[in-house]
């Protein structure tokens, strides 16, 4: 099964297809993580990418696509994969469809997580990131002391686009962006729609029910 996690910054992408990932045995990519590895190792692809991240734009299609494309050849991504944070132009589903074509394959389904603005920024700005093993967590959500991750013990700290200034830019160029593509996944009759605004267990149940995966135990 390939899918992609579509929905706003905040939305709950990552964690749902953490979950939906090891429920399917099928690695979950995330371009997201892959470019702040690249910013923090300090390469060449993170020195570019990190211009446009840090003031809330999009990476160029050039870029992204040519990473993507190498990351979907692996072996490990024959047998199915989930795609979160990507595409995010319509340009860039347009160029994911060719390139899987090529090979056989396509995306099944395309899952767009929906949930008020008001919640994302609230998500956002209470959210909290471990420097050692990136684990993430909600400050209204989980019981946190002094900044510390109950995981690891390392250091908790907020991610730079998640303070109010760059939120605002991320927002204004996800409904500039990113959906046209839900307008091209239901022309193609991919696109399911999953409510995030409850827990996230009630999601993930959602999620399940939308792709049609019954008799598991969340």
């Amino acid at each position: 099964m390939n899918l992609i996690f579509l929905g706003a910054p905040g939305a709950g992408k990552g964690t749902a297809a953490t979950k939906l990932s090891e429920l399917l045995d099928i690695p979950h990519i995330s371009t997201g993580d892959i470019f702040r590895t690249n910013i923090s190792n300090g390469t060449e692809l993170g020195k570019l990418a990190d211009q446009y991240i840090s003031k809330g734009n999009l990476v160029p299609d050039d870029v992204t696509i040519g990473m993507v494309k190498a990351r979907l050849s692996e072996p490990e991504c024959q047998k199915g994969f989930i795609l979160d944070g990507f595409p995010r132009t319509l340009g860039q589903a347009e160029a994911l469809d060719r390139f899987l074509a090529e090979d056989g394959r396509k995306i099944d389904r395309a899952i767009d997580i929906v949930l008020s603005e008001a919640t994302l920024v609230e998500r956002l700005t209470n959210r909290r990131v471990c420097v050692a093993c990136k684990l993430s967590y909600n400050l209204k959500t989980h019981k946190i002391a002094d900044n510390t991750c109950p995981v690891c013990g390392g250091s908790l700290i907020m991610r730079d686009d998640d303070n109010p200034q760059v939120i605002a830019a991320r927002m204004v160029a996800y409904h500039k962006d990113t959906e046209p593509l839900i307008d091209y996944y239901v022309r193609s009759r991919r696109l399911v729609r999953v409510n995030s605004e409850e827990k996230i267990a009630d999601t993930f149940a959602n999620i399940l029910t939308a792709l049609e995966i019954r008799g598991i135990k969340i």
